[in-house]
């Protein structure tokens, strides 16, 4: 018997183009023997379209609805930040990844440092600027330069600038509030980018993956363009020692747990080379890049586990969380939902 699922990708986000590289890499990976695929596209305009068809978005929800699970493959605002996701509770169907409270908590940069410290877990110095607020001289001088301005709930590094001199600073406010009002700045921390995917089995265990060193060619850090042009080198696993290599791991499962995470989360670190060995966690990914060249799945195929083997652990895992769900007594919103 096929299990029926949804891809749900595209989006009115920024990160529309990188959504649809992720689908197409999960469409292409997954098994037709086992799975009866329907794609659904959100388009930039909010359009729906249901295997290449636009579609009423009511007919789409049924559509949705009649699924026995989805895959949202959905990066940055109006879906990675908890919004899809509070949709699909309400249709009650089960999904793959992060519930409405991680999404949207992992979403929020502020937030998520804040989440993340009372845990006890090491995060840069910042301050979260609402849309009429300026850095003030005190914050400065106790941030010191350089520091990253960064919207506050947007991924693939869109709108990150690095200030170097504090003249440069309201310019890159302006263009960090082009993609969310609410912005971040941050102490630029030094040391090695080091990614730890965290991923959640259908039993329920969580596992952190080899650590995977991020190393930037012609780029002063992995801005958009680094990301997405190949301007960065990935090595798998990261040259450390065990003990280090044991303590990353620790703290993205830590990371994991004080989200409330479900199925998978990527932990971004900072690894002094000085000082304290203790990593500084730079930023979360409640889902991450889904592309066969994406971190995540290249640390899981390091670790043994292929792409098309990754799919299946986390859709199996969502099928498990609706059971566990409804064995708990806690079960989802009928799906009787009359859609007009």
């Amino acid at each position: 018997m096929t299990t029926r699922l949804a891809v749900l990708y595209g989006g009115q986000s920024g990160e529309h183009e990188v959504s649809r590289r992720s689908a197409a890499s999960i469409l292409a990976g997954l098994d037709r023997e086992r799975y009866q695929v329907t794609e659904v596209l959100i388009g930039r305009d909010g359009g729906w379209h249901v295997d290449g068809r636009p579609m009423p978005l009511p007919l789409a929800l049924r559509v949705l609805r009649a699924q026995d699970v989805v895959f949202p493959a959905l990066h940055g605002p109006y879906g990675e930040d908890g919004t899809i996701a509070s949709l699909l509770e309400w249709l009650g169907v089960p999904y793959v990844g992060n519930g409405v409270f991680a999404s949207a908590a992992g979403m929020d940069k502020g937030v998520t440092k804040r989440l993340l410290a009372a845990e006890g877990l090491r995060v840069s110095p910042g301050v979260t600027l609402r849309p009429d607020e300026d850095l003030s001289p005190a914050d400065r001088q106790r941030l010191g330069l350089p520091v990253f301005v960064k919207p506050a709930r947007a991924g693939s590094s869109l709108g990150v600038v690095k200030v170097t001199d504090w003249a440069l600073l309201p310019a890159a406010l302006r263009e960090a509030r082009e993609v969310d009002p609410k912005v971040l700045v941050e102490q630029g921390a030094r040391g090695r980018e080091i990614d730890v995917a965290v991923l959640q089995h259908p039993d329920g265990r969580v596992q952190a993956g080899p650590p995977l060193e991020i190393r930037v060619t012609g780029a002063g850090f992995f801005d958009y363009d680094a990301k997405y042009d190949g301007g960065a080198v990935f090595q798998i696993p990261a040259p450390l020692d065990p003990a280090t290599t044991e303590v990353l791991q620790d703290r993205a499962i830590r990371a994991f747990h004080a989200l409330d995470c479900r199925g998978l989360l990527r932990v971004d670190f900072f690894l002094p080379t000085q000082g304290s060995a203790e990593p500084i966690v730079n930023e979360v990914n409640t889902f991450p890049g889904f592309t066969t060249a994406s971190q995540f799945p290249q640390i899981w195929q390091q670790a043994g586990i292929g792409f098309a083997a990754l799919l299946d652990i986390l859709i199996s895992g969502a099928l498990a969380d609706q059971g566990r769900v409804r064995s708990g007594g806690l079960p989802r919103p009928a799906r009787a939902v009359d859609l007009v």
